[in-house]
């Protein structure tokens, strides 16, 4: 007897180490590999609403969870009800394989399966067919991962593949497409009939069949109380409540951006970006009635910050996503695009800290035709003198022409790029052009760098994700950010700046709120002109409306507007055009009184051109005379000379100044008894030959009339301008004929070497 009990044990032992050894030979040669069962992405707001779903090859959606991210009751259900010893066998329980089989014989049909967790996990990874050999695969998968894998880990595998109806596998997924909420809020309810649901997805499915579901959810409270799990009055609780779930939808918002963050994080299964849900619905549905408003094929893009941390709140890529007539798959946050004037903040607040100007400093809004960059204003008018402030609020492109000029191109250029907002251009050589949009940015970049503004002069890069650090660099000074933000304030809550390139390409408006960086932009992204669109027309109502939904956004969270008070070393001063300085209002010198901010106490005088900086003979600001008892102007060594200092404007600006702020008022005539030596620079520019509003005839017979015109005054060279095209060029005083043979009315124009202008309008009949 012992005999035959050996050699039965000796027999099993060695089928044992057999079967062992062959378990253990297959699991070398086919490995489990779990990765190739990827959980799909998600692209997730702040609050973890889904925004945005990339599925797998087979269109299947999945939302990965952790143990610790589903009830504690939702476990004690699914456990209770399909595997009650999931953590006490080694992933085959044969009690439950031959209490299955024998009810399904017993009664000619399946009854019940006798899968554990653990089998069920093997069969979602590797599906198989319903034989033998796709029975024992099954089993030899499910000890595989008993082998590699923890209980905890095969019960995460299992809730996040369980199959939820359709294209929806995992709790996380089913939990959000049925009930709109994260697994961790479900209820007892819902967390029952997601228990069960994996057992006949098809057929159970709550949106579909809410009254099968039902009788399953009460199936397994059954089950409960029958092992007491949960007290007999809480699950008469649960009974009572309805099946009811949302329709299913698939989630469908932040396209371009979901797009986006996939790409740089290829291997997040859910990646948590700083996207408030709420608003980012509320301005999709903006843009797309906006959309309907706007040329054909015209798309739009709106970018909102909260600047308090720099993290993305909204992000709109286009009008519309759907809408390939606009191009609604184009990603117009992260296309290069013509700035316009939206780079000008930035030269007037990097003027203002190295001391060249104030918030009122003299600017020069006048033609520049004597070199070869000739930009106007958007109405192509010019308004002469100006103040810095009224300069940028204006958007007047001639004064950001003489800062940048000033300042340096390339200084300009480097110093933006090194907080992360390259500008480039075909030549890529920074030249005074960038300054009105001759080079392309981002809009990403280009907001980001605004958060200067709001940010005490540091920028940050823009977070997209809870996990992107809050990186700054410094780029201004915190006096310089606060004085360049008063100066493009429209209301007490919003500072903004509008812009548009050339040929009418791309409209744009940055704005500023106490909360928020707001970015607008409006345009075809084929780079098409669209006649009449530009900044403050097509851009800023956008800008304005998405403004209002912020602070009333604001003011429901009770949240209070974050103030920037001004810092200690602005202060508030009175100067005197046209020297730029403090001078006392009766000062002769003080021809207008202007309150300015200025930054640490410094009062920069007024700036001169590049021009008036290579020829100083075109001196301003104050300059030294003679002048005898009679207040005539005299030589300095002649007999009662006194000495006299005299504001002088810039002489660019002469044809746009008050009569008396003139050089010919605001300088003595000339004693002839003992006169001032050398040629006299400041005369006035004037057009000798042909009178302001005059009536010319051409003789009988003839079509046609020539007037011989002489410049007075003025110095150089000078450029003869006749309905805006230029006719003639002369020398100091040589005269000029000028030919009419059109009759009707005309404009001539007469330009000095110093930036001098002298018009005259007249008639031809």
């Amino acid at each position: 007897m012992k005999k035959h009990f050996y050699k039965l044990f000796k027999f099993v032992l060695i089928l044992l180490v057999l079967l062992v050894g062959s378990f253990l030979i297959a699991d070398s040669l086919f490995p489990l590999s779990i990765s190739q069962n990827k959980t799909t992405q998600t692209v997730v707001a702040e609050d973890e609403t889904p925004l945005w779903r990339f599925a797998d090859q087979n269109g299947v959606w999945r939302y990965s969870v952790n143990l610790d991210e589903v009830p504690d009751y939702y476990l004690d259900v699914l456990l209770n009800y399909e595997d009650r010893y999931f953590y006490d066998h080694i992933g085959i329980n044969p009690v439950s394989l031959v209490r299955a089989a024998w009810q399904n014989i017993a009664n000619d049909r399946i009854i019940s399966g006798g899968s554990t967790l653990s089998m069920q996990v093997a069969r979602l990874l590797y599906p198989h067919d319903r034989t033998l050999l796709g029975k024992l695969k099954q089993l030899f998968r499910t000890l595989q991962l008993e082998l590699h894998y923890s209980k905890k880990e095969i019960l995460t595998l299992y809730i996040n593949h369980a199959p939820y109806g359709g294209t929806i596998e995992g709790i996380g997924a089913a939990s959000w497409s049925y009930f709109g909420k994260h697994p961790k809020a479900l209820t007892r309810s819902e967390a029952v009939l997601l228990a069960v649901l994996p057992q006949a997805p098809s057929r159970l499915r709550p949106d579909r069949f809410p009254e099968r579901a039902k009788q399953a959810r009460d199936k397994v409270l059954d089950r409960l109380a029958q092992y007491k799990v949960w007290p007999n009055d809480l699950i008469d609780q649960v009974r009572r409540d309805e099946v009811w779930v949302y329709p299913r939808k698939a989630p469908q918002l932040a396209p371009l951006l979901a797009y986006r963050l996939k790409q740089k994080y290829p291997n997040e299964d859910i990646i948590h970006s700083t996207i408030d849900a709420s608003l980012q619905y509320n301005l999709e549905d903006l843009a797309i009635n906006r959309a309907s408003q706007l040329p054909p094929k015209t798309s739009l893009a709106i970018l909102v910050v909260d600047h308090t941390d720099m993290t993305v709140k909204a992000y709109i890529g286009s009008a519309d996503f759907n809408d390939k007539e606009r191009f609604g798959q184009v990603d117009m946050i992260s296309a290069l695009r013509s700035p316009g004037s939206t780079l000008k903040p930035f030269i007037y607040a990097f003027a203002i800290d190295d001391g060249m100007i104030h918030s009122e400093s003299l600017l020069q809004d006048v033609p520049r035709i004597t070199t070869d960059y000739r930009p106007t204003n958007f109405d192509e008018g010019f308004n002469g003198p100006v103040s810095a402030s009224d300069a940028l609020s204006k958007s007047l492109n001639l004064p950001a022409v003489q800062l940048i000029e000033l300042y340096g191109p390339k200084r300009f250029a480097g110093k933006l790029a090194g907080i992360g907002l390259p500008l480039s251009s075909i030549a890529n050589e920074p030249n005074i052009s960038y300054i009105l949009g001759g080079a392309s940015v981002r809009m990403d970049n280009l907001v980001s760098a605004y958060s200067a503004f709001a940010r005490h002069g540091e920028v940050s890069p823009l977070r997209f994700t809870q996990q992107a650090p809050l990186i700054t660099k410094p780029l201004i000074s915190d006096g310089s950010a606060w004085i360049t933000r008063q100066m493009l304030i429209n209301n007490n809550l919003l500072a903004y700046k509008t812009g548009t390139s050339y040929g009418y390409r791309d409209a744009w408006a940055i704005g500023i709120n106490p909360r928020y960086l707001i970015g607008v932009w409006v345009g075809r992204p084929d780079g098409t002109p669209v006649v009449g669109q530009y900044g403050s027309m097509s851009a800023m109502p956008i800008l304005q409306h998405v403004n209002s939904i912020l602070l009333n956004r604001e003011n429901r969270l009770n949240r209070p507007l974050i103030a920037y008070p001004k810092p200690e070393s602005v202060s508030s001063i009175k100067i005197c055009w046209p020297l730029g300085q403090p001078l006392p209002e009766s000062d002769a010198n003080c021809h207008r009184q202007k309150t300015a901010w200025v930054l640490n106490n410094m009062v920069p005088p007024t700036l001169s051109t590049y021009s008036e900086l290579k020829n100083n003979i075109y001196r301003s600001g104050s300059i030294t005379i003679w002048v005898n008892e009679q207040g005539e102007r005299v030589a300095a060594d002649c007999s009662g000379a006194q000495k006299k200092q005299v504001a002088l404007w810039p002489v660019s600006l002469e044809n746009f100044l008050l009569t008396k702020e003139k050089r010919r008022a605001l300088l003595p005539p000339i004693d002839k008894r003992c006169p001032v030596m050398g040629q006299d620079v400041f005369m006035s520019l004037n057009i000798v030959g042909l009178n302001d509003k005059q009536l010319l005839r051409a003789l009988p017979g003839n079509n046609q009339v020539t007037v011989d015109l002489t410049p007075e005054g003025g110095y150089g060279e000078k450029w003869w301008f006749l309905d805006g095209n230029l006719i003639a060029h002369s020398m100091d005083s040589d005269k000029v004929a000028v030919t009419l043979s059109q009759k009707g009315e005309h404009f001539l124009l007469l330009l000095d070497e110093s930036g001098q202008i002298a018009r005259v309008k007249f008639t031809f009949n």
